[in-house]
């Protein structure tokens, strides 16, 4: 088992470390100068020069990476070029909003989608299930701002029971913050929730198939009690590895939902470091969101194992 762990953990820092080298280097090669952008264009030549050195932009790229990741490690993440306030402030300051925003529609995409994807199974090829498989596609290919805008109309211009924008702040109280969280969250987790159900479907139908089911119907177990306590339970492999994927995307997906909503998150903060070309809050915003990536897979690789024996074998 310790072998296996070096191995996955191996894996997980070359990974990390690529990814470090591909952002830098892709943000390099990048179109403008971020101390021009700054001062404007009728900058003198020699207020550039000391901006440029200021910022470190005089400096080789491998010494400015090698900067960047020393200090990444160390928690410095720098100066962010427009607002003039620590990169590590900022990150926190948005994460606040992001992290409860990506925990919530997780919540509701997993509440939503296994309930239904159960049911779905267990009345295969009947009209329900045709019903929430088709109700499921609709979810896929419809994208999520296009429920963002329809959900505005209607429980915000029509039914007024939500703001169409904008985020009331922690200490506004709990529910207040939740309530503006709502319309995006279920923005963000509808598409995800017909993804899982899909999912969940298929894992349990292919479950319901194999010998040690038919065993147990055979020894007297009902069909419900054999879908929930065996098949359920080993088809849980394949909807863990959906739910780790989803909760990176939810996190790092939020860009589009954050804007249509005018939510103050890392999504939006990512957006508007890209305009305004601060390629700061943007290596380290980018980086932090790989890493959650990165970690979660990780996370999910370790669970795998603890799930299923046979893996563990099998990485020997």
């Amino acid at each position: 088992m310790v072998i296996i762990l070096a191995k996955r953990f191996f894996v997980f820092f070359v990974t990390l470390l690529v990814t470090s080298l591909v952002i830098f280097f892709l943000l390099e090669i990048l179109p403008g100068d971020p101390a021009s952008i700054i001062l404007g264009v009728g900058a003198q030549d020699d207020t550039l020069a000391a901006l440029r050195s200021e910022m470190g932009l005089n400096l080789s790229a491998s010494e400015r990476y090698f900067n960047w990741i020393q200090g990444t490690l160390s928690g410095n993440f720098g100066r962010s070029y427009t607002y003039d306030i620590p990169v590590s402030y900022l990150i926190i300051e948005r994460l606040s909003l992001s992290v409860p925003l990506a925990s919530l529609a997780i919540l509701i995409s997993t509440f939503l989608a296994i309930p239904l994807g159960v049911f779905a199974a267990a009345n295969h090829k009947k009209l329900t299930d045709t019903g929430i498989m088709g109700f499921s596609q609709l979810g896929i290919a419809v994208p999520n701002f296009w429920f963002a805008i329809l959900l505005i109309l209607l429980f915000s211009v029509k039914l007024g029971w939500f703001s169409a924008g904008g985020f009331s702040g922690w200490e506004m109280g709990f529910v207040n913050a939740i309530k503006s969280l709502t319309l995006p969250a279920i923005s963000l987790a509808l598409p995800q929730a017909a993804i899982l159900a899909r999912v969940t479907r298929s894992a349990v139908l292919e479950k319901m198939q194999e010998d040690f089911i038919r065993t147990a119907r055979a020894k007297g177990l009902s069909r419900n009690a054999a879908l929930w306590k065996h098949a359920f339970r080993n088809a849980l492999i394949p909807v863990v590895t959906i739910l780790g994927l989803q909760l990176s995307f939810l996190l790092a997906g939020t860009i589009i939902i954050e804007n249509v909503y005018c939510l103050p998150g890392l999504g939006r903060l990512l957006f508007q470091s890209i305009s305004q070309r601060d390629l700061v809050v943007v290596k380290n915003i980018v980086l932090l969101l790989a890493a959650t990536v990165v970690t979660i897979n990780f996370l999910i690789d370790i669970l795998y194992i603890s799930l299923d024996p046979r893996l563990r074998d099998s990485s020997q």
